[in-house]
């Protein structure tokens, strides 16, 4: 666990409140009342660290730090490159991005900043070293915290300068080589758009080029690695005078940047948390949404990651932002622990007093100080989770399947025109998963560059765009007795969005040959029988043909495909590929599964149904130890039956052959 413990607390920003040294006195009293062990600092503080060009100013930062020191409180120092001063884009404006339609943006926001820049680079390497010196070796600074939320959500991350534009070309020579290597391989001579010379090659703009799909692939690829190669620069930058790890905080399926990609230049993951919780009386779609975050999280290292941001009360964005109801804070952050997290911390500590944010929820309200509601919960935590530390040092989620979910994937199959225009590709992979979380069935997120020995069921759906080595990846794996899953429409095109030709790469495992696929209205809804159950076939119907190897399960049983597959399962090598040519409802990928569960021999930690609403992880570390965290996510009480016998790691209290859960609690079990 980095600095020994789990930690507590959050973005803290006194310097917001400089003027006010009572407030600063009263944050570390009520902190140590909240039981807050860490926070993290400087976010958006370069406009105060640095107030004019050259002049750093880092003296109120320092007796911060120190005063949290005296106070047994560790710091989590951050890089201030998410939000730029005045000054820097009064003298520089070059360092703003340009927008898609040619327009520069104006100062302001976050994020605003070319990734390209050589001064943005420059200056933000000189604070980044500057901060780096004063104060890399404080020792109660545990960890840096690059800029913030990368790409994030007043940008896409893309800037289209005339020095991204040449960045950009430059990418491409060395991605292709030649003008004819990269002509093949988006297909140009399709509306003759064949270029003859790089300087003729823009990024995707509305009013240019958006029909070429290799481009705006490659151009989402790109993008990625600038900002990648940029939080690099800001990782040297930072250990020129420090041994400290770095992280930086990702959101969640967020669509601009491949986090697999990033997460390479970083020590530790890190994200931010934000479910619609009570945005309907079924809170499991949010908790499902949730815990497939956290996974996708600690799955691109399989360490412990931390939760960065989490809000204990109310949001401020949405239309309709309901505050945590009791009992919900407790769940949601133990939530984020059961799936790996050594942390739960919060944005932010005190709510300002104006701006964008200041409605938005934090530890400490402009009023009532610890004489809330919000305050209490959140101290419960505090006091709940240094229970914990012991228990969860050095353990981590194992699981033994796996889900996969590609960015690469993602941008191909949603830019692509037919055979529908809402494919929405998070969303199918997370009904999936959903599937696993109902039944307790532990997956890791990942994408088709993970290594997938180990597992013993990997799940791929909409697994549109195959990388190069994944078919083979994927036969090895089905060869050597693991079960694969895939749906339709998948396996259709490689890395650079053009399609296969001749047969699947895959068919031999699969035991299917697709002939073409029906995208039908609600009125053209189709049914299959699967378990003696009936269930609807919509959106995507393929129409394929079994090869002699496959076992048909399901038939479709309506129109003029009527008998042809919809679930089909071939043996392959010592193991088995299922495929499901339909999409269907929750229920019937529940049922598949459960099925596909029973066969593998894969069971839950407490081996035994679950209740709907509630959900079971486990980690475990190499010295044998287990900690199986138990979720009812369900604003009711509810019985989980047949446990056998465990004991409850906090209190002690034996459970034997069943466990009573409380309304959102969530049971540490041993």
């Amino acid at each position: 666990m980095l600095g020994g413990h789990l930690l507590h607390g959050g973005d803290y920003n006194p310097e917001q409140w400089l003027d006010c040294p009572e407030v600063l006195e009263e944050d570390i009293r009520l902190m140590k009342e909240a039981g807050v062990n860490c926070v993290t600092l400087g976010v958006f503080s370069w406009a105060v660290l640095e107030p004019e060009e050259g002049v750093y100013d880092f003296e109120w930062l320092e007796e911060i730090i120190d005063n949290l020191r005296n106070a047994g409180i560790q710091v989590i120092l951050a890089t201030p490159s998410g939000a730029m001063p005045h000054w820097l884009t009064q003298k520089y404006p070059e360092v703003m991005q340009v927008r898609a339609d040619g327009q520069r943006n104006l100062p302001g926001k976050r994020h605003n900043f070319c990734y390209t820049s050589p001064v943005m680079r420059a200056k933000t390497k000189a604070l980044d070293e500057a901060l780096s010196e004063r104060f890399g070796r404080k020792d109660n600074v545990i960890l840096w915290h690059l800029s913030n939320e990368l790409a994030g959500n007043f940008s896409d991350g893309a800037c289209h300068c005339e020095l991204c534009q040449s960045a950009f070309r430059n990418w491409l020579k060395e991605r292709y080589g030649t003008l004819d290597a990269l002509n093949h391989a988006w297909w140009g001579r399709f509306w003759s758009h064949v270029y003859t010379d790089w300087e003729q090659i823009h990024s995707p703009a509305p009013h240019g080029e958006t029909t070429v799909t290799g481009l705006e692939l490659d151009w989402r690829r790109f993008v990625t690695d600038q900002i990648s190669d940029f939080c690099g620069m800001e990782r040297q930058a930072v250990a020129l005078h420090s041994d400290l790890p770095a992280t930086t905080n990702f959101m969640d399926t967020f669509k601009n940047i491949n986090y697999n990609r990033l997460q390479r230049e970083l020590d530790i993951v890190s994200w931010d948390n934000y479910p619609f919780w009570h945005r309907q009386k079924d809170e499991v779609p949010a908790a499902v949404q949730a815990a497939f975050n956290h996974s996708m999280m600690r799955s691109m290292k399989k360490k412990p990651f931390l939760l960065m941001e989490s809000v204990p009360s109310v949001i401020n964005w949405r239309n309709n932002n309901p505050v945590k109801r009791p009992g919900m804070h407790m769940l949601s952050s133990m939530q984020a622990v059961a799936h790996g997290s050594d942390s739960v911390q919060y944005f932010q500590w005190r709510k300002g007093r104006g701006s964008y944010e200041k409605f938005h929820g934090a530890v400490l309200d402009h009023k009532n100080g610890s004489s809330t509601r919000t305050f209490r919960e959140v101290a419960e935590v505090g006091k709940r989770l240094p229970g914990l530390d012991r228990l969860l040092d050095k353990t981590v989620n194992h699981p033994k399947a796996a889900v996969i979910f590609d960015w690469e994937n993602w941008w191909a199959v949603e830019d692509i025109t037919g055979p529908r225009l809402d494919l929405d590709y998070p969303a199918c992979v997370t009904s999936h998963y959903r599937a696993f979380w109902e039944q307790g069935i532990e997956a890791d997120i990942v994408d088709m560059d993970a290594d997938l020995s180990g597992y013993e069921v990997v799940s791929a759906p909409l697994n549109y765009m195959y990388k190069p080595g994944w078919a083979e990846k994927v036969r090895s794996f089905v060869a050597a007795g693991g079960r694969f899953v895939t749906t339709c429409f998948s396996g259709m095109a490689d890395e650079t969005d053009l399609c296969f030709t001749g047969h699947h790469p895959l068919e031999d495992v699969l035991g299917v040959i697709q002939e073409e696929i029906d995208a039908p209205s609600e009125e053209f809804e189709n049914q299959f029988e699967y378990g003696d159950r009936k269930y609807p076939a919509r959106r995507l119907c393929e129409i394929v043909h079994p090869k002699e190897s496959a076992e048909v399960v399901s038939v479709y049983e309506r129109d003029f495909y009527a008998g042809f597959p919809v679930v089909i399962r071939n043996p392959y090598g010592q193991g088995e590929a299922c495929y499901l040519a339909a999409e269907s409802d929750q229920e019937f990928l529940c049922a598949f599964y459960a099925d596909l569960f029973a066969r593998a021999g894969l069971v839950n930690a407490l081996e035994t149904e679950l209740p709907y609403g509630v959900t079971v992880t486990e980690r475990t570390g190499t010295d044998g130890k287990r900690a199986v965290f138990v979720m009812n996510f369900r604003n009711s009480p509810v019985t989980v039956e047949g446990i056998g016998r465990w004991t409850d790691a906090e209190d002690g209290t034996v459970y034997e052959g069943k466990l009573e859960l409380k309304a959102f609690q969530c049971a540490v079990l041993k």
